[in-house]
């Protein structure tokens, strides 16, 4: 797949059950961020779209697993922004078992990105979600978004912020993102497609 030219990318699955999953067999990449950290902007930045996943003013939109092919070859999977204030506590404890439903059962969850805001340091939700992707075995990629705001000077200070509160594991990696200058875009497609299972058929 060649990520510079990114022909087909559309959602094609709004799923909140496995019977609604996908049945094509192909690899999903999970993307999890609270509601304001730029989930949508980071997908349509990969895919260079401008509109593929809506980008809202209204954060916690989202409420369902949804499911990006990317060129029949990979899913990316956008699931439910966490932090939302004005989510009730009976709709995050349903969004928290269909989670817990895909991460304990998808045998195509390959990887998952954790997407942080560059600017702050993580928060106490971060933190459970990077622990969720420990407590499942899921090999995971942080992208601290929003990037450009942050001079390059401090860039050195955010991450080691992001890596100490988070307690990253340092197998793990970490990308700076910015989905207005495109920073980090390629690494982090090389990092995704380096770590596709490959295909021993071909």
């Amino acid at each position: 797949m060649n990520s510079d030219y990114i022909n087909y990318a559309e959602i094609t699955i709004s799923a909140v059950s496995p019977s609604q999953y996908p049945e094509d067999g192909l690899p999903e990449i999970v993307i999890a961020g609270r509601s304001n950290v730029g989930k949508s902007s980071f997908i349509n930045t990969m895919v260079n779209r401008k509109n593929l996943a809506r980008t809202s003013g209204k954060p916690g939109k989202t409420r369902t697993l949804n499911f990006f092919d990317i060129e029949n070859e990979l899913f990316f999977v956008d699931v439910p922004g966490y932090g939302y204030a004005k989510a009730s506590n009976a709709e995050q404890e349903k969004w928290g078992h269909m989670m817990e439903d895909y991460f304990a059962t998808r045998e195509e969850l390959v990887l998952g990105i954790l997407l942080v805001d560059f600017r702050h340091e993580p928060s106490e939700h971060d933190m459970l979600m990077y622990d969720f992707y420990k407590h499942y075995n899921v090999p995971v990629f942080i992208v601290a978004t929003k990037s450009d705001k942050i001079k390059k000077s401090k860039h050195n200070k955010h991450e080691s912020i992001i890596r100490k509160t988070l307690n990253v594991a340092p197998s793990d990696k970490l990308f700076t993102f910015s989905s207005f200058t495109k920073e980090g875009r390629q690494e982090v497609w090389d990092a995704i497609l380096a770590h596709l299972p490959k295909d021993d058929s071909a």
